[in-house]
């Protein structure tokens, strides 16, 4: 279940959903940034038996955020006002061994604490957080972000180029990932998810004063090597699986 690429400057796929249908949801103005790491870096993050995925010779640490919409259980109805909030995250990229390509989130942040505290339970590294789009005009398109009970904030904003496609490898291999790797009472799981290709666009950063990678033990420093943004696509997840490390 790594996906598939169109021939050409297609995106790439994703694979079949394994089912049943846990949650959809609607991912709205996603900013994309990212920035080179050594692998080893990367490493101390990944759950037993995941390795950090390399893309153009390269680790990578992203700062993602969006607009989560209409979240909702199955494939029923969305849940009113807890299914609909801001999130910033930052995540690496990661390879199970069975070659399985995904994400492994570091750190999710958004405002909707009862959002938060189920996530936890399943593993999933949320934080409390006040998290808002910052509202520019003129095409322009960021988050804001302040922990409520750490001291690490965050707020960026780019300025999409409409009239041009992202489609070189490098924005695809970072975007197109259909599932996540976590940790959860001592096993590793693989949780899938599903979507049509990002619509993506190249941005220039226009604001940028992050805390929340240097919180996360990613030093980062100077301009992101890559910066995206996407209108957003709607995503469904399946069924977790374990994943055998040996």
């Amino acid at each position: 279940m790594t996906g598939s690429r169109q021939a050409g400057p297609g995106a790439y796929l994703a694979p079949e959903l394994p089912l049943p249908v846990i949650m959809d949801q609607f991912w709205a103005d996603a900013v994309f940034l990212h920035w080179r790491i050594d692998a080893g870096v990367a490493a101390r993050f990944m759950p037993p038996g995941v390795v950090p995925d390399v893309v153009d010779g390269s680790s990578w640490v992203g700062l993602i955020g969006f607009r989560m919409v209409g979240a909702g259980l199955g494939r029923g109805l969305p849940v009113p006002y807890l299914g609909s909030f801001a999130e910033i995250n930052v995540r690496l990229y990661s390879r199970g061994p069975d070659g399985t390509r995904g994400v492994v989130f570091v750190t999710l942040d958004a405002s909707r604490l009862a959002v938060v505290l189920a996530a936890r339970t399943a593993g999933i590294p949320y934080v409390w957080s006040r998290c808002s789009p910052l509202n520019r005009g003129e095409g322009e398109v960021g988050y804001d972000v302040v922990r409520f009970r750490r001291q690490a904030a965050s707020r960026f904003a780019v300025q999409p180029d409409p009239t041009r496609t992202a489609e070189d490898e490098v924005s695809l291999e970072l975007t197109a990932r259909f599932g996540l790797h976590s940790a959860l009472a001592g096993r590793t799981l693989y949780i899938p998810n599903t979507h049509t290709p990002w619509p993506l666009h190249p941005a220039r950063v226009t604001e940028l004063d992050d805390g929340l990678l240097a919180a996360a033990g990613f030093p980062v420093s100077g301009s992101p090597d890559s910066v995206l943004f996407s209108p957003g696509v709607q995503t469904q997840f399946g069924k977790p699986g374990v994943v055998h490390t040996s």
